[in-house]
């Protein structure tokens, strides 16, 4: 996409300004000279091993022992040869492959052929790999695998013979250092705070690195105390966020505890002001809803982290920080994106999506967003970001946000948000009789000096989402605009057309029936694609308002439920 205006093209200088400015500095601090040269005395032994909390299966045991290895979305077969002297499919493949999170399988195995074969692979990576990989020696990929390493350090190092132990811990605490030296100069965000964790979870492990433990949990603090808002939400705006830095930050606080150690103030207020946002991201069925680059759920990995709750508190009703709203009612759920985009260096897989929604009764999602494909190309990449892919208003065909999609920097600073929403207002009024959200945003008023607002109400039996959505011009000089109030349905909704096109009888698979209308509009029913699903993309359908911006113009919906599902309990 074009770059427009004059101030878009100043933050994409200062954003290439940064970029370049960092490799360079990482390039005279951590050239592959001076990684080959950041050897000295490995510590003797591991004292300890964090767990890992990711789902292993130990059916992948048998591929992986048979060379065939499926990474992303593509399966290699390696015919007997080193994994790591074939040709890659693709970098999402490469780095999944160098950062061994896929051992856990073998350790689920629990067989001695499996142990040996993860030994003989993390020997062959440090024979071919150890002293430098395009891939293999980014950092945050550095991070995953000696988080990887030391989570299954017991299937690798029991038994084993003295010279795998001393190259093993050669080779660790080379990367360690590495990383280290070159922590400032890390992608920002999610990767450089697993970074921050790999750290201090390595010095935590290994004997006799008690100053250097110190120094990497104080700057694990200063990383936890910038990027995480005070909600509880990650600066990104991601929900998912907050799962990869819980599940790596979870084990590293039970480590520091088995050490016979406290964790810090900062780790331990962290991770209680993410638990209750993990909840408010959820739900009823148990997945979360997808703003602003949250894919498919993995619910038995959030099931494992919620486990770690404690409080095991409610999910708040507001998330100012994070800029999400939360409207719910006797089983019945409305999540709102009411932000502005992220920083713009945290920016690159945010969404044009403001004031989109998502609903939900109890188990049964209704209205949903389009989502984030599992499949790495940058069409549906740039796809999932748009506008139109959320429940939401997009005017005359175009963005909220204005995305930096083809560009040959795309390789260096990635695809962020180069202008959008700057000042959205808000306004709650929860009553005894229904919850009710006001909301505007200025992404529109630029180019079409058109300001939107949305206003959402729902009652308190759960039963009816009132809503509106009005227009409101900022100047006297006026275009002609046209809206599209879009509502994607979740897959699992059946939809039919009644009482003339006037409104939209929709069906669950439990039987569970609501109504959408919009008095005095004419509803279109359009295709439309989920792409968050597991096990792939999905055809679905959506609901669309579609009509010319007018004087005053409000524009009325409602959600109605006309019956219960087969089986349903009511709620107290």
């Amino acid at each position: 996409m074009a770059i427009g205006s004059v101030s878009e093209k100043l933050r994409l200088m200062r954003l290439l300004a940064r970029s370049y400015s960092k490799s360079s500095l990482k390039w005279f601090s951590t050239g592959l000279l001076s990684r080959r040269a950041m050897v000295g005395p490995a510590p003797a032994r591991l004292l300890i091993a964090p767990q890992d909390l990711r789902t292993a299966d130990a059916f992948n045991a048998s591929d992986i022992y048979a060379g065939r290895f499926l990474f992303a979305g593509q399966l290699v077969e390696t015919e007997s040869k080193s994994p790591f002297t074939i040709k890659s499919p693709g970098d999402d493949w490469s780095r999944s492959l160098h950062g061994f999170s896929w051992l856990r399988h073998l350790r689920a195995a629990g067989t001695h052929v499996a142990r040996k074969n993860a030994r003989a692979l993390v020997e062959d990576w440090i024979k071919e790999c150890g002293n430098g990989h395009t891939i293999g020696w980014k950092q945050d990929v550095i991070a995953r695998r000696v988080l990887s390493w030391l989570s299954q350090s017991p299937m690798l190092l029991d038994g084993c013979d003295a010279q795998f132990y001393r190259r093993f811990m050669r080779s660790m605490y080379r990367q360690v250092r590495y990383l280290r030296r070159s922590m400032a100069y890390a992608p920002d965000g999610v990767p450089r705070l697993t970074i921050a964790m790999a750290i201090a979870c390595a010095y935590l492990c290994m004997e006799a690195q008690s100053k250097s433990l110190a120094r990497a949990l104080s700057q694990l603090d200063d990383e936890l105390k910038r990027q995480l808002l005070p909600d509880g939400g990650h600066i990104s705006r991601n929900p998912s966020a907050l799962v990869e830095i819980l599940v790596d930050l979870l084990p590293l606080r039970q480590a520091i505890v088995m050490r016979g150690q406290s964790p810090t103030p900062v780790m331990m207020e962290s991770i209680d002001r993410m638990m209750p946002m993990l909840r408010f991201f959820r739900h009823g069925d148990g997945t979360f809803a997808h703003f602003n680059g949250m894919a498919s759920t993995q619910a038995d990995l959030v099931a494992t982290i919620l486990a770690y709750d404690d409080a095991r508190g409610t999910a708040p009703a507001s998330a100012p920080y994070s800029g999400y709203q939360r409207l719910s009612c006797n089983g019945a759920l409305a999540l709102i994106d009411c932000g502005a985009p992220p920083p713009i260096a945290h920016s690159s897989a945010a969404h044009a999506g403001c004031l989109a929604f998502e609903f939900s009764s109890r188990r049964n999602r209704i209205i949903v967003n389009c989502g984030v494909s599992a499949r790495q190309k940058s069409q549906w990449r740039n796809v999932a970001r748009s506008t139109a892919a959320h429940s939401t208003v997009g005017i005359n065909d175009t963005s909220s946000c204005h995305i930096l999609t083809g560009s040959r920097f795309e390789n260096r600073i990635g695809t962020p948000v180069l202008s959008g929403p700057r000042a959205v207002a808000i306004e709650r009024n929860d009553t005894e009789l229904y919850e009710k959200l006001s909301a505007s945003h200025d992404g529109y008023s630029k180019r079409f000096h058109l300001l939107h607002e949305r206003e959402l109400t729902l009652s308190k039996d759960g039963t009816v989402l009132d809503g509106s959505d009005h227009f409101t011009w900022t100047q006297q000089k006026r275009g002609a605009c046209e809206y599209a109030i879009r509502f994607h349905l979740h897959p699992q909704v059946k939809c039919s057309p009644v009482q003339s096109g006037q409104a939209i009888i929709l069906q669950c698979d439990d039987g569970e029936g609501w109504e959408f209308s919009a008095e005095g509009h004419k509803l279109s029913l359009e295709e439309s694609i989920y792409l968050s699903d597991a096990f792939g993309h999905r055809r679905t359908s959506q609901i669309v308002i579609e009509s010319r911006v007018t004087e005053h113009d409000r524009i009325n919906w409602m959600l109605r439920k006309t019956s219960e599902g087969k089986g349903r309990r009511k709620s107290s």
